[in-house]
């Protein structure tokens, strides 16, 4: 099974938060193109196992990797368990993120400190690390994923906003150096998706939020998220998923 041209059969994709919500949703799609799968969790070994088992019952292959990001060693060293038992990483998904949320008033150093660490240190360094061997064959793919609240700030709250925010600019640096050699760097920033531990609120509270009168689906994300993995002309893009709140 692969995609409509193939781009990603037989690649090695790593996706970090991949035990549920939107990485879940994106390991079983990135599964049926023929990639051969690494989810990655931190505490929910079960949830990793199953989506795991799902692509497998589909066609695909996937194995589970355990890891926490917020520590600055372990970003390299999930690379390394991954190469080990299924090759380089071709395709690399920061998807993982860390979410608390709190006013400006009641952010302290702590949880300023651990939100960067997952959301935004860990991605680079997980990009510095696989994208020697991207360069190296002339292909390679990094997709961020970030959130409207890098755009519009967000309600979750500032130490959140700036983490993906920074993303954006982290997108944008590496894209043009590594552009030349086939490796597109992108980011999606959904907002207020089902299904995913990130929601701010209760459903009925935040649908009224969106202009098209509901909330998305992980799916939706998926489908955009392999889009731009699969077109290779198609790098340092920021695309927005969030049902029409932040017109650009």
């Amino acid at each position: 099974m692969s995609d409509a041209s193939g781009v990603l059969a037989g690649r090695v994709a790593l996706v970090t938060g991949g035990s549920g919500g939107i990485g879940a949703a994106l390991c079983r799609r990135l599964g049926l193109s023929g990639a051969r799968v690494a989810v990655h969790f931190r505490s929910g070994r079960g949830a990793a196992e199953e989506v795991a088992t799902s692509v497998r019952a589909a066609g695909g292959e996937a194995q589970i990797f355990a890891a926490d990001l917020a520590d600055p060693a372990t970003p390299g060293r999930l690379v390394d368990e991954v190469q080990a038992t299924l090759g380089p990483v071709d395709v690399l998904a920061a998807n993982a993120g860390f979410s608390r949320r709190a006013g400006y008033e009641e952010v302290d150093a702590a949880l300023f400190d651990e939100t960067l660490a997952v959301n935004l240190r860990a991605p680079f360094l997980l990009a510095q690390r696989t994208l020697p061997h991207m360069r190296a064959q002339h292909f390679g793919r990094v997709l961020f994923t970030s959130s409207i609240a890098a755009i519009t700030g967000g309600i979750v709250g500032p130490h959140y906003a700036a983490s993906k925010a920074g993303l954006h600019g982290l997108t944008h640096f590496l894209a043009a150096r590594v552009a030349a050699d086939g490796v597109t760097v992108n980011a999606i920033a959904p907002a207020l998706v089902t299904g995913t531990a990130m929601l701010p609120g209760e459903p009925a509270e935040l649908t009224p939020l969106v202009p098209v009168g509901r909330l998305g689906t992980t799916e939706e994300v998926a489908d955009l998220a392999m889009a731009m993995l699969v077109n290779g002309y198609l790098t340092s893009k920021v695309f927005a998923l969030d049902g029409g709140i932040a017109p650009r």
